[in-house]
């Protein structure tokens, strides 16, 4: 497990290209045959992945760092499935995820694995792990059964479809928010103009984002910018102080997850254009 350290807004506006990727980006999320876990110390979110190809990969923790026997003893998860067919297995129970289906697995859950129904095209499991004080079902999310909600338009190349997974008014969670938003094709741009969650931090995956395209994610303090160039399939941390946009080279796709003080989607702090520097 690699552990990442919350970085101050005053030490990161004297970071160079590669301290900024070091801290704030991950890469070489899916390997063959492979389970990763990043231990973030922004409100202690777990950014992981798995991509289990011809044996099921099970989830194992150092209990130095967790504290506990198990992953889940006091926390929660979201996954969400971006590759073939998969099974996750909960405690003997099996679910079967599609590509885009997601599952919620709750606190007090011990034994967790992944599998490929086709090596040929294995999935490709991408979740986030945060603290939990209560325990509410496992429950899985049909991506086609979430309520879409379309936003932006062509004009300002930022038209998108937002799909809720585990929030408030679907599946239930104690305090782990996650979803995926869809770009449309031709747009380019999401969450502009910009926020910033002083209340809560979060995680992207970037994804569906063809070969040789990159993402320039933006993020800092909105009068200090800097900005992240993103491949496929990477992920970044976004803390608290920090505004999260992006421009891509041509449309995308990409998982959102957050936690912290509460589940308000809307708990935001806007920041107009004339603020951005």
């Amino acid at each position: 497990m690699e552990i990442r350290n919350a970085i101050h807004p005053d030490h990161y506006v004297h970071m160079n290209t590669e301290q900024l990727r070091k801290h704030f980006l991950i890469n070489d999320l899916f390997a063959p045959q492979a389970l990763k876990l990043i231990y973030s110390y922004y409100d202690r979110l777990i950014v992981g992945s798995a991509l289990p190809v011809n044996f099921p990969l099970e989830i194992q923790v150092d209990e130095k760092i967790i504290g506990t026997a198990h992953l889940l003893d006091r926390r929660e998860m979201g996954i969400i499935n971006i590759g073939g067919e998969g099974v996750v297995t909960v405690d003997n129970r099996v679910f079967e995820l599609q590509s885009r289906d997601g599952l919620y697995v709750g606190m007090g859950s011990q034994n967790i694995s992944f599998n490929s129904k086709d090596s040929s095209r294995p999935a490709m499991f991408y979740f986030n792990c945060a603290p939990a004080h209560r325990a509410y079902p496992t429950t899985p999310v049909i991506c086609k059964e979430t309520e879409a909600v379309e936003l932006g338009e062509i004009e300002s190349s930022n038209k998108r479809t937002i799909r809720k997974y585990i929030h408030p008014d679907g599946v239930q969670s104690c305090q782990l928010v996650m979803g995926m938003t869809q770009l449309s094709k031709g747009c380019v741009w999401n969450t502009m103009p910009v926020h910033t969650h002083q209340r809560r931090m979060e995680a992207y995956l970037y994804f569906d984002l063809p070969s040789e395209n990159v993402v320039f994610h933006l993020m800092g303090d909105p009068a200090e910018t800097r900005h992240l160039v993103v491949r496929n399939q990477e992920a970044v941390l976004s803390p608290s102080w920090s505004i999260h946009s992006g421009a891509g080279t041509s449309s995308y796709t990409f998982i959102w997850g957050m936690v912290g003080e509460n589940q308000t989607f809307t708990d935001m702090d806007g920041v107009s254009m004339g603020e951005l520097k």
